[in-house]
């Protein structure tokens, strides 16, 4: 694929999501005001979620490697990483229930 039809449909594609966008203006947009609490729990459920995601990714990698290198234990450090991960989803989840809640 050549630059320019490689920046073409870059072009397209980012055109495509930015148009719902500019859309959904809501009425408090209409008056000229911005709900920065909306932009706020958007952005917070989102860093949650990618931190939530990083962190799954580091404990997968660990238990794996862990179980790996003692093949016996295999069944505790199985608890553990469940028990973690449920721990990381929570932030996640937390954060998810404080968005609807504003």
């Amino acid at each position: 694929m050549t630059k320019k039809a490689m920046w073409l449909l870059m072009t397209v594609v980012a055109l495509l999501v930015i148009a719902p966008v500019t859309f959904a203006q809501g009425s408090a947009a209409a008056m000229g005001h911005t709900d920065w609490v909306d932009l706020a729990a958007a952005l917070a459920l989102g860093i949650a979620a990618m931190g939530c995601g990083l962190g799954q990714g580091r404990a997968t990698a660990a238990a794996c490697e862990a179980s790996a290198r003692n093949p016996g234990a295999a069944g505790p450090i199985r608890i553990a990483f469940f028990v973690g991960v449920a721990l990381i989803e929570s932030l996640t989840l937390y954060v998810f229930a404080i968005v609807f809640i504003k």
